[in-house]
């Protein structure tokens, strides 16, 4: 996504993951402070300065993540499909072609025959429509 706004889940997500690495931080200096102190009195500071606001921001870190992983991603637009050109309908200004020694009435404009100076009229033969171009209505 580059260039384009950020989704909210993204800044979710990221904010989450921050704030609980940085409620670990405070925790593991937290336990290490105390770990120091022999009496209590001496590691309540560590406990209120460290301990208990790590805490706090590992569970609003989980908080945040949790939601970031609920919201659906916010994606962009996908481009339309181009719309298909309308194929102009099929010839029907000139009568069935043939090739020589072949056994398939095409039309005019069949793929098959167009551009063939060896393509004559079908005239009264009895030949089978061609798959590609279908000469005659069903």
């Amino acid at each position: 996504m580059r260039g384009g706004p950020v989704p909210t889940s993204r800044i979710l997500l990221w904010s989450g993951l921050a704030a609980a690495a940085a409620g670990a931080v405070l925790c593991v200096l937290g336990w290490y402070g105390m770990s120091g102190e022999r009496f209590a009195e001496r590691q309540l500071p560590y406990l209120a300065s460290c301990t208990v606001p790590g805490a706090a921001l590992i569970v609003a870190g989980a908080v945040l993540t949790g939601t970031a992983t609920l919201l659906s991603p916010v994606r962009p637009p996908e481009p339309a499909p181009p719309e298909a050109a309308e194929t102009p309908p099929p010839a029907d200004d000139g009568p069935p072609l043939r090739v020589p020694g072949g056994t398939l009435a095409h039309r005019p404009d069949c793929p098959l025959v167009a551009g063939k100076a060896e393509a004559t009229e079908a005239g009264a033969a009895a030949l089978d429509p061609c798959p590609v171009c279908e000469p005659w209505p069903p």
